[in-house]
């Protein structure tokens, strides 16, 4: 192996704990494992429609009415950004009479339909089409039929997803997953896993269940972690299946690193379990010990594989159950990852509860092996796993299926012993035979990127850095493909990223695939929502968009019912009203299930929403959009990891930077310190801690003055705790900080007084970007076709008698006190605004006309270029015991008023702006997943600008400026860096307007201090102009 010390040092880091992978064994009780191999369809609870485009799946309806012989199947075919089922599809064989004439019969009860036309469908062959309609719902149909021997093979459904039904009915036909695309229109406003949750809710308890444990094969943690919640959430320790469904959910959760709530999560599942459940019991012991290795604890896990368990193996509900499941975890340590390939195998489905515990014996023999591996006992390591595998094996003398998992598992567990030893040959071998393994039987999954990415790092620490980059060459390429991987990249890509930076600076073609790779990492939630409105936006068409819109809103609401449903099921006592309020909902639910995915239908119809937007841009893409003077700065955050890349038009820098995430997490914590903080109530500030901010300045652009000189206008794409931090308050040269240094040491010295400081935004503006292809989506977006150019709103009344009347019961309900009311913002700016934009094309509404519900109830907001809020953000929770939901501070309304325009609120805005002004205090700040969920955002989440700033992207903002801290109201700052924006020359850039009245508080000592002039940040173009 390559000693560490002659290695770059970013690669050195990252390879110094290579060799402590982790395998990661369980048992679930579900389907058999899919085999994505050219298996028999038929043997399948579920397939993927198509291998490419918009993803689909049928999954098995065993229970589906049309089926009335023994020999015939159903499936329900689900697509993503459809909320309820699309399609229908029918092997129907056996039974009286003409099958296929009945089902038509049948179907024209339910549709109006048209004459049968012969067509051919591409694999299938020769069928026949129908045209129908619902005359209720207004929504076309299509059924497409073909009839081989005793069979009548059928699919129905949306007119809108014809590419899905033929590619469907292919399959049944060839009784074998069939390639092709899936080209049927889609918004993409949702990620695999909130996808995952909407499809949950459509389904019944045991294909929910089914799924879970696929998507578990898959290694797709996040939406098989979706599935179990939502069962859970049915269940509420209702049933036997709870323990299984809350353990399942907990081992998901651990494998994302989330192990306080995983904790929390197992310790309800023994609660749960019954006392003589002794399967369920090895099952959670399992799950358990897994979540010990992931914590790289494997001392604890072989404490919890020591646990006493139940000698009664009779299955609790066994009657009931049909299937059986294997469920192996595999979770990757090598180079300091913690994700894995956590997978399924699949068993028999006859396997009685003895059996099956029999299995879960055998693989708590294997975590043995994988912790005493972990904890140095190799040999011991290597007795159990051998007896692991004996175990198992002796389950029906071997004759269980899809075993290729364990194969692969041993192989792996060998090969890093063998490693550890210096086999080096026999252990390429074995990660060599486990990644053939994946290639067979799981292409296309998150399981054989962690394959290959096992293979790539034991060959970087081999020193075989070529192939070592080759194989992560294909992991990035496929990762577009394969979504559900993501939340592991980070980790994974380690080892790419640190040999990448030790050439990229010094070759382009590397530095492009860093750059490349570098898009597959996770960022904040407001990106995706960029991404939705850019494709809102896209070709212009207004009933194009309008339709787009509506299916938005729709899956909005649709998660926002899901949401209220499960909390009314999880009352302990409800009362008449809460279940008359359960039936609503779950009608609400269903009649916005259907139409929304009409409304998908519907969208077929225009060709730029049947293309899948891609998610990055190339080098040379970003570089096209780079004017002179201009560079576009991206952080990555890889593991604990930080590199840079500077990019302009014709070049490109890469650079490691010298401080890890955690550093960087205490440095920012340290400077926002020195700006403000909260002490009883309110803001204080102390001096800026000027030689942390020069630290900083070197540590992010290591080599970089020189490139940095020649640019004018930098977008800055910072990543992790740098979300939090304006960059222009850095420090790119000492002779000003020493200077301050030596003029605050006297006694009589104005320790606030910063003028001098070489800024880094003193001589650049900036415009805030949060990942490549939203950039390039706002900086080529069409601008705003509104008349009206200004709208400003704020200086809320204060609250009527009712509200302060019941000030006691404000506070036991979690909600703002009065106070918070009574201190309203000056409307100062606003009406500056007015003035220099003239009251033709400015309206400013303040006092009682500024309520919350006067707001939503006007439907001219989007005909405003411009709109302005200055007044209070909420971004806590009025005690800590609350839930904190971002909001604005309004005047009160009608008796529906509560003063606020929440986070979901905005989101439901309808604008068309080109600018949000958000005047008011820590604006860009984050908004928790719960209060993402709450609003039906069913993406994103606790990172810093995925709060009110998202909330008004989504509802339509190019661009938003907000803020960092409290905006002080001390020596007119805030309202000159704001009226700065509406009194530049026309066509003037909107981040040049502010950086000159940002350079003027830097040169005035009283407002010299960046608590004055730093805190707002420009998210979008800030090159657009502001006035036309």
């Amino acid at each position: 192996m390559i000693r560490p010390s002659s290695l770059q040092p970013g690669l050195a880091r990252a390879l110094r704990h290579g060799g402590t992978a982790l395998v990661a064994l369980a048992a679930g009780l579900s389907s058999p494992a899919l085999a994505q191999t050219q298996e028999s369809i038929a043997l399948r609870d579920s397939f993927r429609v198509g291998s490419a485009g918009v993803l689909c799946t049928a999954q098995y309806r065993p229970t589906d009415p049309a089926l009335t012989s023994m020999f015939d199947r159903g499936y329900r075919v689900v697509c993503r950004d459809a909320a309820s089922p699309v399609a229908s599809l029918y092997a129907l064989r056996g039974g009286e009479g003409d099958r296929l004439a009945q089902y038509l019969d049948a179907a024209k009860t339910r549709l109006s339909c048209g004459e049968k036309q012969v067509t051919e469908v591409e694999t299938a062959g020769g069928a026949s089409v129908i045209e129908c309609s619902d005359p209720k719902a207004g929504v076309d149909y299509r059924i497409y039929a073909a009839v081989r021997g005793d069979t009548v093979f059928v699919a129905e459904g949306l007119s809108g997803y014809d590419s899905a039904l033929k590619l469907a009915l292919a399959a049944l036909v060839t009784d074998r997953a069939v390639p092709g695309t899936v080209d049927v229109a889609t918004t993409q406003v949702s990620d695999p896993a909130a996808f995952a949750r909407i499809q949950a809710g459509t389904l019944d308890e045991e294909s929910a269940r089914v799924e879970a444990y696929i998507r578990n094969n898959y290694g797709a943690y996040a939406e098989s972690a979706e599935f179990f919640e939502t069962l859970a959430a049915r269940e509420q320790g209702g049933s036997e299946r709870s323990a299984e469904f809350l353990a399942n959910q907990a081992l998901q959760l651990s494998n994302m690193g989330d192990f306080a709530t995983a904790g929390a999560l197992f310790a309800r599942a023994d609660r749960l379990v019954a006392s003589s459940d002794g399967v369920t019991q090895r099952m959670i012991r399992n799950f358990r010990a897994i979540d010990a290795i992931n914590q790289r604890n494997p001392g604890e896990a072989l404490k919890v594989l020591d646990r006493r368990v139940s000698i009664d193996t009779e299955m609790v509900g066994e009657t009931r159950l049909s299937q059986g499941e294997i469920t192996k975890m595999l979770a990757d340590q090598i180079n300091r990852e913690n994700a894995g390939l956590k997978r399924l195998g699949g068993v028999d489905s006859s396997l009685t509860g003895a059996e099956r515990a029999q299995i879960l014996d055998g693989q708590a023999l294997l975590l043995r092996g994988t912790a005493l591996r972990l904890s140095g006992q190799s040999d011991q390591a290597l007795v159990a796993l051998q007896q692991g595998i004996d175990t198992i094996v002796a389950v029906r003398n071997g004759r269980i299926s899809s075993t290729g998992w364990l194969r692969a598992e041993v192989a792996t567990q060998r090969a890093l012993i063998q490693e550890s030893r210096g086999d080096f040959a026999g252990a390429r071998a074995g990660l060599t035979e486990a990644l053939d393994i994946y290639k067979l039987e799981y292409p296309q999954s998150p399981g054989l990127l962690s394959a290959k990415g096992r293979l790539a790092a034991f060959l970087a620490r081999r020193g075989e850095a070529d192939a070592s980059i080759a194989l992560y060459d294909e992991i990035v390429a496929e990762g577009e493909a394969v979504p559900s991987a993501r939340a592991a990249m980070k980790e994974m890509l380690a080892p790419y990223f640190a040999q990448l930076a030790a050439r990229a600076d010094n070759d382009p073609m590397v530095a492009a695939r860093m750059f490349t790779a570098s898009q597959l990492l996770q960022r904040p939630g407001v990106a995706q929502t960029q991404a939705v409105l850019a494709r809102e936006l896209s070709e212009g068409n207004d009933e194009a968009s309008a339709l787009f819109r509506l299916a938005v809103t729709r899956t909005r609401e649709i998660a926002r019912t899901s949401a209220e449903i499960q909390r009314l099921e999880a009352l302990p006592s409800p009362t008449p009203d809460d279940v008359a309020a359960l039936a609503l909902a779950r009608e609400s639910l269903t009649t916005q299930q259907n139409e929304q995915t009409a409304l998908q239908s519907r969208l077929g119809q225009y060709s730029q929403y049947r293309v899948l937007s891609p998610s990055s841009v190339t080098l040379a893409e970003l570089q096209k959009l780079l004017g002179p003077r201009e560079g576009y700065y991206k952080v990555s955050f890889v593991g604990q990891t930080v590199y840079g890349q500077l990019i302009t038009a014709d070049r490109v820098r890469t650079v490691s930077i010298a401080l890890t995430r955690t550093d960087l997490d205490k440095v920012v914590a340290k400077l926002r310190d020195s700006i403000v903080v909260i002490e009883n109530g309110q803001p204080t500030n102390y001096p800026f801690d000027v030689v942390e901010a020069r630290k900083l300045y070197e540590a992010l652009f290591p080599g970089l003055k020189q490139d940095l000189a020649g640019i004018e206008h930098l977008v800055y794409e910072p990543d992790g705790a740098l979300l939090q931090l304006p960059p222009g308050l850095l420090v790119e040269d000492q002779k000003g900080v020493d200077a301050y240094l030596e003029r605050s040491a006297a006694i009589d010295a104005d320790p606030f007084d910063f003028t001098g400081v070489a800024w880094f935004g003193r001589d650049r503006r900036f415009s805030i970007a949060v990942s490549p292809r939203s950039f390039a989506d706002v900086r080529t977006i069409a601008p705003a076709r509104g008349k009206q150019t200004y709208l400003g709103v704020g200086e809320n009344a204060p609250p009527p008698e009712r509200i302060q009347l019941a000030s006691a019961q404000r506070d036991a309900d979690c909600e703002w006190p009065v106070a918070t009311w009574m201190d309203p913002i000056s409307p100062a700016e606003l009406k500056l605004a007015q003035s220099v934009l003239g009251a033709g094309r400015a309206n400013v509404i303040t006092q009682q006309s500024f309520s919350d519900t006067a707001l939503l109830r006007r439907d001219d907001l989007d005909d405003y270029r411009i709109l302005h809020f200055a007044t209070h953000g909420l971004v806590t929770a009025p005690r800590p015991e609350c839930p904190a939901r971002p909001a604005l501070v309004t005047s009160f309304g009608d008796a529906s008023s509560d003063g606020l325009l929440s986070f979901k609120e905005i989101f439901d805005l309808k604008l068309d702006a080109d600018l949000v002004i958000l005047s008011a205090c820590d604006t860009a700040g984050l908004a928790t997943v719960s209060a993402s969920r709450e609003a039906g955002i069913e993406t994103g989440g606790n990172f810093a600008l995925d709060g009110l700033v998202r909330a008004f992207v989504g509802a339509g903002a190019r661009s938003v400026l907000a803020s960092h801290w409290p905006v002080p109201d001390d020596f007119n700052a805030t309202e000159n860096l704001i009226s700065s924006l509406f009194k530049a020359s026309p066509g003037t850039a909107m981040n040049e307007s502010l950086a000159r009245a940002q350079r003027a508080a830097m040169d005035d000592p009283l407002t010299s201090h960046p608590y004055y002039w730093a805190a707002f940040i420009l998210l979008g173009d800030g090159t657009k102009p502001l006035v036309k």
